[in-house]
């Protein structure tokens, strides 16, 4: 899909030039990052082992509750774990030894193969946000989210070059059928995006439903062989993995399907107040699921995943974007390498009601932290407003452009002979302006990153023009984007044998509203 077109003939002056920055822009857009900057590690080795010993005395004296799974309990004897009912704990070592078979980078493939991501190693990749029942914008507030709104959020996905990935849940459809939505959610990643996608988790079925799907969009051999779709499953923090998650995400790894599992923990309530205790507990939750996941088929690819917050401790809130789990996720970030896998942490986190000054200063701290812990699958990348329960299309578009920024940072600092200048220098000389030398002439175009949000006009000018904030400018950008947008192409027969499926599963079965 071309995002800006040549500007037509005729046109000139400011407008043309801003027009060749876009195309310069867009064209400079990657269908995932490769980081130029190191990882922040912030701690040393006795802290880490201390954090790993912890968590290695939860596994073996309290243990995780694998409930609703038989199959996972028996997965479980024949690999030496000790089962006392739904109880498993687990001898030091045993879970490192399983996940070594687990690969540390690995591609999850797109309709569009350049569009393929690759997991893991110095790779991050941008996904929308995930989860929310509720849409909101400036014009009609908050309200549950329909398939329109979701299908609105995907096509603005496309929309932006700085996402590499379609997501997944993106908001809740909750105009279809609770045990249909899932086929909606699944056809709509693949009509209007031609990126990567999450598929349905909430169910056994649900997860199978979508690996056919994905077998009729990739071909049923390619798919067997390939990753294609990647399933995002939840531990039921402290300490419990439930058979909805267990047997969704063996279904995804039978099929070879890439697994990401994440605690989502909020310090005082589901874990400790303390980050350390909290990070121990991420660790042994993490680990326990991965390696779930390599006895149902070694070789599977699994991301360590891990979600920690905070809470009000004087009202029981749960709080996103504020420093203790920002930093605790630089902590997440050395253990995962440690034990060589991809990892997927933090994310663009408020709880801000509105697409405000609070929204970009929490999300601005958190999305910092996935950077720089190293994250390779970063989920929650654009829209997460209302901490989680909403998604905004103004917070959308503000996030994206954020990912557009980190794309330039995430560069780092190149040095060669054309960054140097050394015959710039010799050009200008001393007390003279560079503005028009032939350096600046040959890199204005690519020099720095040119933001569609921020208005960087003189206050005059920007007075004059109505005095727009920034979740004005976004609400027009978000509404510009849907109404240019041009889906991209989808073969006719698989379209077809995509909607004959659904229509066979969904006449299958009753609704389910609940």
């Amino acid at each position: 899909m071309t995002l800006v077109e040549t500007p037509p003939r005729g046109r000139s002056g400011r407008a043309a030039r801003r027009a060749e920055r876009a195309i310069h822009s867009t064209h400079g857009a990657v269908p995932y990052i490769t980081r130029g900057i190191p990882t922040y590690d912030i701690l040393g080795e006795e802290s880490l082992q201390r954090i790993e010993a912890a968590a290695d005395r939860i596994l073996a004296e309290t243990g995780i509750d694998f409930r609703d799974d038989e199959e996972a309990l028996r997965l479980w004897r024949e690999a030496g774990a000790q089962v006392n009912g739904v109880n498993v704990r687990f001898e030091k070592g045993m879970l490192r030894e399983l996940l070594k078979t687990a690969p540390s980078e690995f591609t999850q493939h797109a309709r569009n193969p350049a569009n393929s991501v690759q997991i893991g190693g110095n790779n991050v990749v941008f996904s929308p946000a995930y989860g929310s029942p509720f849409v909101m914008d400036l014009d009609k507030g908050r309200r549950f989210g329909t398939i329109e709104d979701f299908e609105n959020f995907i096509k603005l996905g496309q929309s932006s070059p700085w996402l590499h990935h379609s997501g997944g849940t993106i908001c809740e459809p909750t105009d279809i059928a609770v045990n249909k939505r899932h086929l909606d959610m699944v056809y709509a990643h693949i009509k209007y995006s031609d990126r990567g996608f999450l598929g349905s988790v909430t169910a056994q079925d649900r997860a199978e439903d979508t690996i056919e799907m994905a077998r009729i969009l990739f071909g049923r051999e390619f798919a067997d062989q390939n990753c294609v779709i990647m399933g995002n499953f939840n531990v039921n923090s402290p300490l419990v993995w439930d058979g909805t998650m267990t047997t969704g995400m063996r279904a995804y790894a039978k099929a070879g399907q890439a697994v990401v599992l994440v605690p989502f923990i909020l310090g005082g309530a589901m874990g400790p107040v303390t980050t350390a205790g909290a990070i121990a507990q991420a660790l042994a939750e993490t680990m326990a699921g991965c390696a779930l996941v390599q006895l149902e088929r070694p070789g599977a690819p699994v991301v360590f995943g891990n979600f920690l917050s905070s809470m009000s401790l004087r009202s029981g809130s749960p709080t996103f974007g504020t420093p203790e789990p920002a930093i605790g996720s630089m902590v997440i970030g050395q253990l995962a390498r440690r034990l060589g896998l991809p990892l997927r942490c933090a994310g663009n986190f408020t709880n801000s009601k509105l697409p405000d000054a609070q929204a970009m200063t929490e999300g601005t701290m958190s999305m910092l932290s996935a950077v720089h812990c190293g994250g390779n699958f970063i989920l929650h990348s654009a829209g997460f407003l209302d901490g989680l329960l909403s998604m905004s299309y103004e917070k959308f578009v503000m996030d994206t452009d954020l990912c557009g920024g980190l794309h330039a940072y995430l560069k780092g600092v190149v040095v060669d002979e054309n960054s140097l200048a050394i015959d710039a220098f010799a050009e200008v000389g001393p007390g003279n302006h560079f503005f028009g030398c032939q350096h600046t002439l040959a890199n204005y175009e690519t020099a720095f990153w040119d933001s569609d949000m921020s208005d960087n006009e003189p206050y005059e000018k920007w007075l004059a023009g109505g005095e727009v904030d920034a979740a004005t400018r976004a609400n027009k950008l978000w509404k510009k984007r849907l109404a240019e947008y041009v889906a991209p192409p989808l073969d006719a027969g698989i379209d077809e044998a995509l909607q004959e499926f659904i229509h066979k599963q969904k006449a299958s079965k009753a609704d389910q509203w609940y």
